[in-house]
């Protein structure tokens, strides 16, 4: 057995200090590296295993970091965190004090730019590679971008704009995994690409055209209409062309002597000043590893599983995922009214979409990356009568804020807006938290504002959007399964807009909550009552329009008013206060006090533990009301600016 080479790479300068012929076995050893790692620890899979060569190949090749190498998304980022001395790391990867899924600066100097979300990484790079032209400093900048990311309008904006610039030091490398190009991809086209890409042939056809150039008539022009000719028949390269970008492609990105070849003459390019220059490389997703390869998409983030046979821990029985109970009742709905239609941005299986595709194929919309296509794509449908249901998670619907703003709330048009991952979301860290939308959807003038305090307020919450007819609504839930504490109606009844619930009566003490705290809310009054504090629980259900009757009353009746909500500064809670500034109820004797996410951003770790830490637990809720009560309890602590529970 050949000596093991990964142990002794702590960044890419030990990798380009290895013989060439030596790196096939840094790919093997870094692929069955992240199978066994990620088969204890959960993670993104099979786009890592995708990317092993051609991360592999630009840190051989390049010069980084002073060649800056930006990622997309961060899922095909694992190679990368395994070359530049995170390999050791990968056991507590996306735990408390581990490192992160996706990329970010602060972990490595080679992680050059942030990356969580699709679509960012060529603007990114374009905007280094034009500051390294600035400063006069060496260098290029490399973005790597999954297909996926492909399809996010930015990447065309950038793609545009750097072509406009012609920017001299930029490479883009297109990682394909779609296979949607598979007649151009094989021996041929990737042998074909190589080539053109060689020193000899590029001087070649310069003579060609100088040649050309002297000779009477357009001759000129016909040799490029046949070169032209030539690119459209063996590659999709065309559209890039045409942005001014230098078409590489598109070659075979898992065989890593194809790729480090090709890299190798773009290098070149590069050097020579003939970017910008676009890699397009068609991969496998999950290559390498058979159960990955055959179900890219199951093994695209996965938790632990038996490597040997692909087989997944067995789920233990519970109660359904908040996304499943969305969609089934909206296929419900969509049975009985026609007009219903389900629009997602890739993420069918995400936000339980799927199934609905499955029994409306028809009437189901997967827009790709794209939120603020989406979002515009609904008003559209729903200024003709149509019923759109936009599921997008919380923090990628921050995407399309001017679109909910200008499409939609301007013009009163009924989107439903279907808000899953809303709160914490454990693992995946700050990039993926569902923490804003409450606020940033909050200040929009007539949009209806619910949360679901568990998986059967949900279903109510689905049938009330389908039957709000008159303005834009959302409702929002959280990751992962229901609460398994409520048993689950036949259909969902649709709700009064605008109106609460009290589920527990007290005296002196009342908690208002927005969302699935209300468990924590039910366990901090069962806390008081063993101190004799009579507290009322109620289940705000809207934001917005706020049941004022119900505020009216808890403020009237207790001392102390405390509002509970899984989103940050600006929301509900701030909301509460404001219609009891205004209503004269702060002018007593009441003590108000919102608790909500703290006013800074929340690190990967689980869930219960990172709602710990922002103060959102029971007992913060009721350290909150005896503080405010004035007894003599040991201070709780929550790191928050100014919110102390």
């Amino acid at each position: 057995m050949s000596e093991r080479l990964l142990g002794g790479i702590h960044s890419p300068e030990d990798l380009r200090r290895l013989p060439r012929e030596r790196l096939a076995q840094v790919v093997d050893e870094i692929r069955a590296e992240i199978v066994q790692k990620v088969s204890r620890t959960g993670g993104h899979l099979a786009s890592s295993l995708g990317s092993v060569e051609l991360l592999v190949a630009i840190h051989a090749v390049f010069d980084t970091p002073s060649d800056r190498l930006v990622l997309d998304v961060g899922h095909q980022g694992y190679p990368h965190k395994m070359l530049t001395g995170r390999r050791e790391a990968f056991d507590r990867i996306g735990k408390s004090d581990g490192i992160a899924k996706f990329l970010r600066r602060s972990e490595s100097p080679y992680d050059h730019f942030g990356a969580g979300h699709a679509g960012t990484s060529i603007s990114a790079a374009l905007g280094i590679a034009r500051a390294l032209q600035h400063q006069e400093r060496e260098g290029c900048a490399i973005a790597l971008i999954g297909d996926g990311g492909m399809t996010a309008g930015m990447a065309f904006e950038a793609l545009n704009h750097a072509g406009h610039l012609r920017q001299r030091n930029l490479v883009v490398v297109l990682n394909d995994n779609e296979m949607s190009i598979s007649p151009n991809v094989g021996a041929l086209s990737s042998y074909l690409s190589r080539k053109l890409s060689m020193p000899l042939v590029r001087r070649m056809k310069g003579l060609a055209r100088e040649l050309l150039s002297s000779m009477p008539g357009d001759m000129l022009h016909w040799a490029h209409k046949a070169e032209e000719s030539l690119k459209v028949l063996f590659s999709p390269g065309m559209l890039f062309e045409a942005l001014s970008f230098r078409y590489v492609g598109p070659i075979q990105g898992n065989r890593l002597d194809v790729v480090l070849e090709t890299f190798a003459n773009v290098r070149q390019m590069i050097l020579s000043g003939e970017g910008p220059i676009l890699v397009h490389a068609v991969t496998a997703k999950g290559y390498g590893y058979e159960p990955a390869q055959q179900d890219p998409y199951r093994y695209h983030g996965v938790g632990a599983f038996d490597v040997e046979s692909g087989r997944f821990r067995p789920a233990r029985p519970g109660p359904p995922r908040y996304q499943d109970v969305f969609a089934d009742t909206l296929i419900r709905l969509a049975r009985e009214d026609p007009r219903i239609v389900g629009i997602t941005a890739a993420m069918a299986d995400g936000t339980g979409l799927d199934r609905f595709r499955e029994v409306f194929p028809d009437r189901f919309y997967d827009v790709g990356i794209a939120e603020q296509h989406a979002v515009t794509f609904a008003a559209g449908m729903s200024c003709m009568g149509l019923k759109p249901f936009v599921a997008i998670y919380s923090t990628f619907l921050q995407r399309a804020y001017d679109q909910i703003v200008h499409d939609v709330a301007i013009q009163s048009l009924p989107v439903r807006f279907a808000i899953d991952r809303a709160g914490m979301v454990g693992a995946d860290g700050v990039t993926h938290q569902g923490s804003y939308d409450i606020t940033y959807l909050g200040c929009l003038p007539g949009m209806v504002l619910m949360a679901a305090a568990d998986e059967a307020e949900l279903m109510h919450m689905v049938a009330t959007a389908a039957q709000i007819n008159d303005r834009p609504s959302a409702l929002r839930y959280p990751r992962g399964e229901g609460t398994a504490k409520v048993e689950l109606p036949a259909r969902g009844t649709p709700l009064e807009i605008g109106k609460g619930r009290i589920l527990q009566e007290g005296s002196r003490v009342a908690v208002l909550s927005y969302g699935t705290r209300l468990a924590e809310a039910l366990a901090a009054a069962e806390m008081l009552g063993a101190k004799g504090l009579s507290t009322t629980v109620a289940d705000a259900r809207f934001a917005k329009p706020l049941d004022e009757e119900l505020i009216r009353r808890l403020a009237a009746e207790h001392e102390v008013l405390i509002t509970v909500e899984e989103g940050a500064v600006g929301g509900f809670g701030s909301h509460v206060g404001h219609f009891l500034a205004w209503d004269g109820l702060l002018d007593g004797q009441l003590k108000f006090r919102p608790l909500c996410l703290p006013d800074f951003f929340i690190d990967h770790d689980k869930p219960e533990k990172q709602y710990e830490q922002a103060g959102l637990t029971a007992r913060h809720i009721a350290a909150a009301a005896l503080q405010s009560l004035g007894y003599n309890e040991p201070e709780v602590e929550s790191e928050t600016s100014g919110q102390r529970a």
